[in-house]
């Protein structure tokens, strides 16, 4: 066995900490996103809309 080969084990911890980071990353944009268009409602309702 070569110094390159892992078990599948490591490889599945691996992948399920990079679909761990995606889901996070995704999450924190779509929350940052939500956040814009509710400011985005609150600016027109003011009046201050583009």
């Amino acid at each position: 066995m070569a110094i390159t080969d892992e078990p599948r084990s490591v490889r599945r911890k691996w992948m399920r900490r990079v679909g761990w980071l995606a889901a996070i990353w995704l999450a924190s944009v779509a929350a940052l996103y939500l956040l814009a268009l509710v400011l985005r409602f609150v600016m027109k309702a003011v009046g201050l809309g583009l």
